[in-house]
């Protein structure tokens, strides 16, 4: 539900500015969604016991012993749907190559919750800022660069 509520942004972005919703604006939809649920089953990962205690159903708890695959699999398919939007909407190589920190970022991040304890599960949290700014910067460097 977080990663819905925080991506419809997008398909309203697109709305206001360009009063249409081209269909590849769905892959940038998808792949932010995918990228809240991974951040957000990190995030769930930190307070998993207090969860169980108190009967609520985290993402963390549902994955299981699988929370980390998940995760994997969660930024996997956000990386692909990113990709796939940038292809669509012509960005290049700056876009690309911000992608592929990316994935690096969230190997880091695989690394830190690897053993599932909480301080290093809320830092993989926390991490993910440098995530979304390296994404951005692909964006901004690709216009910039293509305008120049």
């Amino acid at each position: 539900v977080l990663g819905a509520a925080f991506s419809w942004g997008i398909p309203m972005g697109f709305a206001a500015q360009r009063g249409i919703l081209p269909p590849a604006l769905w892959l940038l939809y998808l792949g932010n969604l995918l990228w809240t649920m991974a951040y957000d089953t990190a995030y769930a990962m930190v307070d998993r016991e207090d969860d169980l205690k108190a009967g609520i159903k985290s993402s963390a708890i549902l994955f299981g012993r699988y929370d980390h695959l998940m995760i994997a699999l969660l930024q996997l398919g956000c990386l692909l749907c990113l990709y796939l939007a940038g292809r669509t909407f012509g960005l290049g190589l700056y876009y690309n190559a911000a992608l592929v920190v990316a994935a690096g970022l969230f190997v880091y991040q695989q690394y830190l919750i690897r053993e599932r304890r909480p301080d290093a599960c809320f830092k993989a949290f926390l991490h993910n800022n440098w995530v979304g700014m390296t994404i951005f910067a692909g964006v901004v460097l690709n216009y910039l660069v293509a305008n120049v």
